[in-house]
């Protein structure tokens, strides 16, 4: 079993930024797609942004798009999501996942192993 352990949450201002980090426990994170989703209170976990095995395969939420970027460096098991721009209803609690697969998906059954969490909150 993969442990993912999300790290890098916290309150900011909005139009602040936050890069978010999420370290797993074994190698076999360098072969499989993976994924970052949040959850705002009283709502459904959503889709945030995921990267595939290779660097340049990515896919993101349309409400994040041109605003975070996700990133992976296997050599550390680690991959990022760099938030810019950040608004009050980007305030959730952000998860990492690893998929099942090698491509990036957005469909929450698509992931199998999942981090406890990390709280963003934006606000003034």
């Amino acid at each position: 079993q993969v442990q993912l352990v999300e790290s890098g949450g916290g309150l900011v201002q909005p139009g602040g930024s936050l890069r978010l980090s999420c370290a797993a426990s074994q190698s076999i994170f360098s072969i499989n797609a993976m994924g970052w989703f949040r959850q705002a209170p009283g709502k459904e976990r959503e889709f945030v942004a995921a990267i595939g095995r290779n660097y340049d395969n990515t896919a993101y939420a349309d409400s994040v798009k041109g605003r975070f970027t996700i990133s992976r460096d296997n050599a550390k098991n680690t991959i990022y999501l760099q938030m810019n721009s950040l608004q009050p209803e980007d305030t959730a609690i952000y998860y990492c996942a690893q998929s099942i697969g090698l491509l990036p998906t957005t469909a929450r059954h698509g992931y199998r192993f999942w981090g406890q969490g990390t709280q963003v909150t934006v606000s003034s």
